[in-house]
């Protein structure tokens, strides 16, 4: 048996996050968030996606493609401080001998995008704008959901309160408050940081937005366009 396999991709993910940094850290937790898949031509014809109207949701298999392929046996998760090692296999970490990516997402119907290209439309994710898409396959609740299944060190996430003042928030064009207002929510920061003074920014479309968090309060200070950044 080869101990090599190649993948090809079947198409990208498009959304509003180009960036890591803000999106949630697992699929399904900001459901306003829309993205969707453009398909490679050789995926375009609609047979691919014949009786997908049939699921809710969908699993998408994509490439960590920021992130790299690493043969390190542990990881330093976030959650833990980042300094407490787990093994690999015991974390969702990108930094893995295949980075492979594996998510949950509502299906939200079949479209083109504005080049005439195929598209699938999809919400709650947690891929940033640009991901390759290895595969996609429909989910089934009646075996792929757990209840009562065990989370390890990985607990379920809180949520902070979001001070967005008005006169920042005009700044944001409508079809995108709800996705960012769900993301900020989330806490951005990594799980080790807790400085609050320091102002983070986070890049939703082509607006940077920067904020502090104390307290269990999230405080937006500043709006600015991406391309308005110095350096």
């Amino acid at each position: 048996m080869s101990d090599e396999l190649t993948l090809r991709p079947v198409g990208v993910y498009h959304c509003d996050f180009k960036e890591k940094f803000g999106l949630p850290r697992q699929s399904g937790l900001a459901p306003a968030l829309q993205g969707y898949i453009e398909f490679f031509p050789a995926f375009q014809n609609l047979d691919y996606l014949r009786g997908i109207e049939g699921y809710s949701h969908l699993w998408l298999l994509w490439h960590f493609s920021e992130a790299g392929p690493s043969d390190s046996p542990t990881v330093r998760p976030p959650k833990l401080g980042g300094n407490t090692r787990v093994g690999v296999f015991a974390s969702r970490s990108p930094y893995r001998p295949n980075p492979i990516g594996l998510s949950c997402v509502k299906f939200e119907g079949i479209g083109k995008t504005k080049s005439g290209a195929r598209c699938l439309l999809v919400s709650g994710g947690d891929l940033a704008d640009g991901t390759p898409v290895f595969d996609i396959k429909p989910y089934l609740a009646y075996t792929d959901a757990h209840p009562e299944a065990a989370s390890g060190f990985a607990k379920t996430e809180g949520t902070l309160q979001v001070n967005f003042p008005p006169s920042l928030l005009e700044k944001i064009p409508q079809a995108l408050r709800p996705a960012l207002l769900q993301s900020l929510s989330l806490d951005p920061r990594p799980g080790y940081q807790d400085d609050p003074d320091r102002v983070y920014f986070l890049r939703c479309a082509d607006l940077d937005v920067g904020f502090t968090a104390s307290d269990g309060t999230l405080r937006v200070v500043e709006v600015r366009r991406a391309d308005a950044v110095s350096g």
